[in-house]
């Protein structure tokens, strides 16, 4: 288990929804310093954190913000994309965007970062999923999640040993930019903050925060049909 107190931490897309929550809730729980990664670092606005500048999918930026936050203990792969390609009619070119943004991202920051996190004694990945990793309604941001849920199960074996531990947190609707012109039940960003951060502190594999992704991921044992009701309508 990792204590928030006293680490030091990178938030990927450190400067909005999420990620901004994130950054505030380890500082209200005595972390001792928070990296804010942007594409631009002036959106940062958190007065304590540390912005860095990071495009996730450009491994020249991933190395570069690695050897800026050499005392890195904790990571959060958090930021990503919402393409939600057609598979059938979207250029393919806008699958591909997403998933570089939103597997091979988080990938190549992991591997820039395990060693960091090593170096300095060992801590805690916490990778940001959707309930949409179990559920494909939302094309190719679907199946990017699926991947990148699947991804933390592997690094969770393959870190374990290195004394490294993996939390994968799951959500629904976020009450954020992005879900704007959505009009359903929302979490709030500071809520799955809170769920995040207390997962990380108690070794949680992983954290559901909040009604439906508890209810997609119980369903995921009810078959295909229980997920996909329309299939037999």
């Amino acid at each position: 288990m990792t204590r928030i107190e006293g680490s030091v931490a990178l938030v990927t897309g450190g400067s909005r929804g999420i990620g901004r929550a994130l950054v505030e809730a380890l500082y209200e729980r005595g972390a001792k310093k928070v990296y804010a990664t942007a594409r631009d670092p002036r959106t940062v606005t958190h007065p304590d954190a540390v912005p860095l500048a990071l495009e996730v999918s450009d491994p020249a930026s991933v190395a570069a913000a690695a050897e800026l936050a050499q005392d890195v203990t904790v990571l959060i792969n958090n930021a990503g994309a919402s393409v939600n390609a057609n598979f059938l009619d979207s250029p393919v070119d806008d699958v591909r965007r997403e998933f570089e943004t939103n597997f091979y991202g988080p990938l190549l920051v992991t591997r820039a970062f395990v060693p960091v996190i090593e170096r300095n004694g060992g801590g805690h990945l916490l990778n940001v999923h959707s309930v949409l990793s179990w559920i494909g309604l939302a094309g190719s941001y679907s199946a990017s999640k699926a991947a990148f849920w699947s991804q933390t199960n592997s690094l969770r074996l393959d870190l374990k040993p290195r004394g490294i531990d993996v939390t994968g947190l799951h959500v629904g609707y976020v009450d954020t930019d992005l879900t704007a012109g959505i009009d359903a039940p929302k979490s709030t960003p500071e809520g799955v903050a809170a769920q995040a951060l207390d997962g990380i502190e108690t070794g949680a594999f992983e954290v559901l925060a909040d009604d439906l992704s508890r209810q997609v991921k119980a369903g995921l044992s009810a078959g295909v049909e229980a997920l996909y009701p329309q299939l037999t309508a």
